[in-house]
């Protein structure tokens, strides 16, 4: 059963990430009261590796420490017991960004649970709600959106002018919350960059504040919007580095740079040995179209057509648990 409250542990605003499961030993919403009855909803941690939300919540809550916040307030914190260890998940887990409702995962204790936050949540007044997340790789800081109505760009544009529409992968909180009230993705770059907190902490703020979306549709010249049309992962069969050139799949060392920048066809991602093609692209339907993105020649993964590739990283455990990377058409506004 999820666990709700009405007020805060006694030592949050203080305790190191590593050691909030000991105030916060599982899942819980957290309902704080403001001057506005319309509620925001904060989720942070739903990856354990990823901080910064966190961080962010604590600065926002030692400023209003002793006051009354500008409008209702609920705080949502996922897998503290990853960020116990600094993980994304712990080996035993279901990712906590794809068991939400709509995910093609079976019943759990935690698809249980979010769709309880969900039935609670829909009961409150929304306004808005926002995810926090870190990137391990190489990214600018971004907002991705699941619908292209106005409220949702002008939440994203309050960010910054880089959005990313996505509707794959399925079971995220961003959708489910999508089908309610404006809702928002923040990807705010490597969790060891201390701006990624300050950043997320002034859009929080802001929204706190924030009255009403704007009436007016989003400007064109203020955002720029990429579409996601492909996430790709490796094949499980598949041996991959990017130190080993040994390896089935020996990737290049320097992938991460590629990130959100427009790459021409023929860009080389690694070098193959003994094994047909080693990644899987799926399209927002979740069918493979690997060939309308991939190719081998002469040993050398390369990429067949302009794109632009995002959520590279170095990291090879995040990139068995979650995938190599996403790849983006730019959308006009």
């Amino acid at each position: 059963m999820l666990k709700q409250f009405d007020t805060l542990p006694e030592g949050l605003l203080d305790i190191a990430v590593e050691l909030l499961y000991t105030l916060i030993p599982e899942p819980a919403l957290f309902h704080l009261p403001g001057k506005r009855q319309d509620t925001l909803f904060v989720s942070v941690l739903l990856h354990g590796n990823e901080p910064t939300g966190f961080l962010a919540v604590q600065k926002l809550l030692q400023k209003y420490r002793g006051q009354l916040l500008p409008r209702n307030l609920t705080l949502f914190f996922g897998n503290t017991q990853a960020a116990r260890f600094n993980l994304r998940r712990l080996d035993n887990q279901p990712d906590f960004n794809r068991i939400w409702p709509g995910t093609p995962l079976h019943d759990s204790p935690e698809t249980a649970w979010s769709q309880q936050i969900c039935d609670a949540m829909q009961g409150r007044a929304l306004f808005a709600s926002i995810d926090v997340h870190n990137n391990t790789g190489l990214n600018p800081h971004y907002a991705c959106i699941n619908k292209l109505d106005d409220n949702f760009l002008h939440l994203g544009a309050l960010f910054g002018r880089l959005l990313v529409h996505f509707t794959h992968p399925k079971g995220v909180q961003s959708g489910a919350f999508a089908e309610f009230c404006p809702a928002v993705t923040l990807e705010c770059g490597r969790p060891d960059l201390p701006y990624g907190a300050e950043h997320a902490l002034q859009f929080i703020d802001s929204c706190l504040h924030l009255q009403a979306f704007p009436a007016h549709p989003v400007a064109r010249q203020d955002v720029d919007i990429y579409h996601t049309v492909a996430q790709v992962t490796i094949d499980k069969r598949v041996a991959f580095s990017f130190n080993d050139d040994s390896a089935d799949l020996s990737l290049d060392r320097d992938l991460e740079r590629l990130n959100f920048t427009e790459i021409q066809a023929g860009t080389v991602f690694g070098k193959v040995r003994g094994v047909q093609m080693p990644l899987l692209a799926r399209d927002n339907d979740g069918k493979p179209i690997t060939e309308k993105f991939f190719r081998l020649a002469d040993g050398q993964l390369q990429i067949t057509r302009p794109t632009m590739p995002s959520m590279l990283t170095l990291n090879e455990r995040v990139i068995r648990q979650d995938c190599l990377c996403y790849l983006m058409e730019r959308l006009e506004v």
